[in-house]
């Protein structure tokens, strides 16, 4: 055989050779073959997905989903604070505008209504981009993201992607589409420490959610893509630009889509949201105070503390937000200002405390708790164990009243009755001996009522207490509003005042005093209300008579010349008052009480301890020598007063008293005008001695003419009563507007 014979055998032995491979692997791969095992994988594939939704159930929210803040707010609607860990409070589709709806499916998922609820190719490339270790991808539904947010949590693993797959096809079965759409919209996050759109229109636009636009609603819906880039205030440059642009991309999807009119698009403008402001609740001052009040009452109302703190709640108040500034403001000007709290320790010691009462509703319109309660975490306005002191003889007065008490002689009590003022007389006709002392040890011999009260005798109510039972005085005390605590040891003692009480339960029995004997209830929530249950109160603020109205009216026409020429004068303003005066023994408390026609207030200061731990006097802390409630509680009073009614008010007391029922007829020369306090006169130092009869004022005025009232220079009418017969102080509690009945 020749070299070419050869050279052509090897080569056909390679071509035979390659032939037998070639022919070995088609056989092994074959079109056929590849067809089945990639059906195959996609049947395992299919079978353990189908394993896996089997096993993978529909998990109960995850604790975060569903943590709300209860939200308070004034009377006006105004958010006063959140108080929760997450700032967020679910509100349901249909208080969202139907166009600010459609931005959130524009800007996401503009499928979500046909969809299934899942975005297999948007997944695939999420899971792919997992495992490569790119982080976090978009490409997820509504529905997708509202699972991950309500059920899962936010880790970027594959396993929390195949459960999120699998739960979203079962949420997208068992759910209606809208039902999804609330979740989502309500447990996004916007930026600002907002979680759900209530918190972000409050946060980036400061109105509640119904009140958003179309225009806001597509940034709030742009926002979710990157919170913190996206936000205005501090955006880049760049921010700015691809935010207005998804904004943009939004309301061109909803014309597309058909949700949004052109000509309505094309009038819109980018909506720049306002700069962020610290979230409500970290604030200093009243805030504490009011929400501890209000918690406190939705207890009263049913509402167990746990159901408060898991929060949810929208609580509406009754505060006026204006006359709770003008609260505050009065307290700052006629205490805080005068007091070196951090240099002098007596100064320290002293707290203020307020509770104001619209009389005809109930609602408590303004509250004052202290320096601020993340300094003095004990509310003084609701706090009981202080003594109301003086405070409390109006309703030792109102009591004999009530029940046509006579005096040990037999004499009916009325505001003419006369009784014996000398100091550290024994109490006649008790069983438990008493003889206190007037303030000053200051002897008035025979003194009416009248007159008693508006120089707030001690010996003359101890006597009243006896003349009327301690007992039925504590029932008309508690008719009235006052409340039990510990109970009370039903002695003569009681008439001074001995109990503890709060400002807020003063302001309440004086406003059932205004309110002509009808059981009034300070109440300082307006509504309260939770994923559409709303609390119901237990009792009603406007109550029955629980005294008469002549009674109350009585005790009403009495206190007018506490405010007019009694121990009250620094209270008088621009508008008819009545109140009361009231220190405490050892000066520890200090109180003015009163009310015009239209609202009621109570003040008191307290000496407390430094760390808290004990009462100590008030002398020689807002003033030099003995506070006393004449002083700096009337002037916080007519402070707040003056600001809540808007400078003063015409409004007069209609008052129905029979005078007929006192023990003697009072004989009234002819008044002289008295001019209005002013200014000077008012502020006159707290120790001012009250005005003192002369000898010849003590002798019984002759004659009987008719008062007539004086027109002071400005404001209502003033009128200078004529004096009671004895003693020269008023004893006809007659003025213009008190509607007396002969």
């Amino acid at each position: 055989m020749g070299r070419a014979e050869a050279r052509q055998a090897r080569q056909r032995g390679a071509r035979r050779a390659n032939r037998a491979e070639r022919t070995g692997i088609r056989r092994f791969f074959t079109w056929r073959k590849l067809l089945g095992t990639f059906l195959g994988f996609c049947l395992l594939v299919m079978g353990a997905f189908f394993i896996i939704y089997l096993l993978v159930p529909v998990p109960s929210a995850n604790a975060q989903a569903e943590m709300q803040s209860n939200v308070y707010k004034y009377s006006d609607g105004k958010v006063l604070t959140r108080t929760g860990k997450i700032n967020r409070e679910i509100v349901p589709l249909e208080k969202i505008p139907k166009g600010v709806q459609y931005t959130f499916v524009a800007a996401e998922n503009k499928t979500f209504f046909k969809d299934s609820g899942i975005d297999f190719k948007g997944t695939t490339r999420g899971v792919l981009n997992t495992l490569r270790g790119k982080g976090k991808q978009g490409g997820s539904t509504i529905t997708q993201q509202y699972v991950k947010n309500y059920y899962l949590s936010q880790e970027q693993t594959v396993t929390r992607k195949l459960k999120e797959l699998v739960i979203s096809l079962k949420v997208d079965q068992k759910k209606d589409k809208h039902e999804i759409l609330a979740g989502y919209i309500n447990t996004s996050y916007y930026g600002r420490n907002a979680y759900g759109i209530q918190a972000a229109a409050q946060a980036y636009y400061g109105v509640d959610a119904s009140k958003l636009t179309v225009a806001q609603g597509a940034y709030l819906a742009a926002l979710l893509q990157a919170p913190n880039q996206y936000d205005w205030a501090i955006a880049s440059d760049t921010g700015k630009k691809l935010v207005t642009q998804r904004w943009n991309y939004v309301l061109n999807n909803m014309v597309e889509e058909g949700w949004l009119e052109s000509p309505v698009r094309q009038g819109l403008k980018f909506p720049v949201p306002k700069p962020p402001k610290a979230a409500p609740g970290l604030e200093v001052g009243q805030t504490g105070y009011l929400v501890d009040a209000a918690e406190a009452e939705m207890e009263r109302m049913g509402i167990s503390e746990e159901e408060i703190k898991a929060g949810g709640w929208t609580i509406t108040l009754n505060i006026d937000r204006k006359r709770q500034q003008a609260l505050e403001k009065a307290v700052a000007k006629q205490l805080e200002a005068k007091l070196d709290r951090k240099g002098d320790k007596a100064n320290a010691t002293v707290q203020a405390g307020a509770t104001s009462v619209d009389p005809k509703t109930g609602n408590v319109l303004a509250l004052y708790g202290g320096v601020g309660a993340t300094e003095h975490w004990l509310s003084n306005a609701t706090r009981r164990d202080y003594q109301p002191a003086s405070t409390f003889k109006p309703v030792v007065l109102a009591s004999a009243l009530e029940n046509g008490s006579k005096t040990q002689d037999g004499r009916p009590i009325g505001l003419q009755t006369r009784y014996d003022g000398t100091s550290k007389r024994p109490v006649e006709g008790s069983d438990v001996a008493f003889a206190p002392e007037n303030e000053d040890d200051k002897d008035y011999g025979p003194v009416s009522v009248q007159r008693a009260t508006n120089s707030s005798v001690n010996s003359v109510f101890a006597q009243m207490i006896v003349d009327v039972g301690p007992p039925e005085v504590k029932k008309t005390a508690l008719d009235l509003g006052m409340t039990d605590g510990d109970g009370w040891p039903e002695q003569p003692a009681m008439s001074l005042g001995t109990m503890g009480a709060s400002t807020w339960d003063m302001a309440a029995v004086y406003a059932s005093l205004d309110a002509h004997g009808k059981k009034i209830t300070p109440t300082i929530v307006k509504s309260a209300e939770r994923e559409g249950r709303e609390a119901e109160r237990k009792v009603d603020p406007v109550g029955g008579q629980v005294i008469s109205r002549e009674a109350a009216d009585t005790v009403t026409a009495a206190m007018t010349g506490v405010v007019r020429s009694g121990s009250g004068v620094n209270a008088a303003g621009e508008y008819q008052a009545a109140g009361k005066t009231g220190t405490s023994e050892n000066n520890r408390s200090a109180w003015f009480v009163g009310y015009t026609p239209e609202i009621v207030t109570a003040v008191g200061l307290f000496g407390e301890q430094s760390d808290g731990t004990g009462q100590v006097t008030l002398t020689n802390t807002v003033n030099e020598g003995r506070a006393n409630g004449g002083g700096v509680p009337a002037k916080i009073w007519k402070a707040y007063t003056t600001g809540a009614l808007g400078g003063g008010s015409d409004a007069r007391f209609d008052l129905d008293v029979d005078e007929s029922a006192t023990a003697e007829p009072t004989p009234t020369p002819t008044p002289t005008p008295t001019p209005s306090p002013t200014e000077s006169e008012t502020d006159k130092p707290d120790d001012s001695p009250t005005p003192t009869p002369t000898e010849s004022e003590t002798e019984p005025p002759t004659g009987d003419p008719t008062p007539t009232p004086t027109k002071s220079p400005s404001g209502p009418p003033s009128f200078t009563p004529p004096p009671d017969p004895g003693d020269g102080d008023p004893g006809d509690p007659d003025e213009p507007g008190l509607n007396l009945r002969p």
